[in-house]
């Protein structure tokens, strides 16, 4: 994440340095092509370590992508892919590198504990355990940042990259920034999507089109500081607890 005039951080690494990836290999020449077919704008889509990213942070993969060409419809906003009905328990299961750094650790119990304190259709735990009907892997990166991806095949992206700087951070800022990723993994885009620079000091529209930014019903369709824990950028003030539109967004959602 980059600083903000020293208060804010921008949600994955500088120039996307450090940001976590997937392997695509040659499939990134379809993800890229399915994406402008969906209608992102080029300079929002980037490819890093083979891995093809769009908002700077959120990772798709290239049956996700093809999903987007089938989907219509105009999130706070969301994807136009979710989770499924059917996934009522969904397991983070973070790795052993990731354990080692106590606050992001600490962080992660919080921010599954955001989830679960909701009465939501689905459960999260912090793995391993059994009784699985969805697996996220929580594993590291570098810098002070994170991401993600959208849900594919009505399961949850199966990895958040959280970065490892993060531990110089309170352990709110470490629950506001894991909770914001898990929340890419089920379906939610940022809220200033449309601005980065309502909550980052720069930066413009990441693009709508395609994987979706659809506005939630009963949520502001337009952003504030601090508004939301899915604002692109986080201050390191933040409490890591929902906003009253966020809980607004999840219920409506699930």
């Amino acid at each position: 994440m980059l600083k903000q005039a020293a208060v804010l951080v921008a949600s994955c690494g500088a120039l996307m340095v450090g940001c976590g990836s997937d392997v695509e290999g040659n499939n990134n020449e379809e993800i890229v092509s399915n994406l402008l077919k969906a209608g992102f704008p080029s300079n929002d889509i980037m490819v890093v370590d083979d891995a093809v990213y769009v908002g700077q942070d959120a990772h798709v993969t290239l049956e996700a992508s093809r999903e987007m060409l089938q989907s219509e419809g105009p999130e706070q906003y969301r994807t136009t892919n979710l989770v499924s009905s059917t996934v009522r328990k969904i397991c983070v299961n973070p790795t052993a590198g990731f354990n080692s750094y106590s606050r992001l650790s600490q962080g992660l119990d919080l921010a599954i504990a955001n989830y679960n304190g909701l009465g939501l259709s689905f459960t999260m735990a912090r793995g391993p355990t059994t009784g699985c009907n969805a697996n996220i892997t929580a594993t590291t990166m570098s810098g002070a940042g994170g991401s993600a991806g959208f849900p594919s095949g009505g399961l949850p992206y199966g990895t958040i990259n959280i970065g490892t700087g993060l531990q110089s951070y309170s352990v709110d800022v470490n629950e506001h920034v894991i909770t914001h990723e898990l929340g890419h993994a089920i379906g939610f885009r940022h809220s200033d999507y449309y601005n980065r620079s309502i909550s980052c000091g720069s930066g413009g529209n990441e693009g709508a089109a395609g994987v979706g930014a659809i506005l939630i019903n009963g949520t502001p369709s337009t952003a504030t500081v601090g508004g939301s824990i899915m604002n692109s950028c986080f201050r390191s003030t933040e409490t890591g607890e929902w906003t009253s539109t966020d809980i607004t967004a999840l219920n409506v959602l699930y």
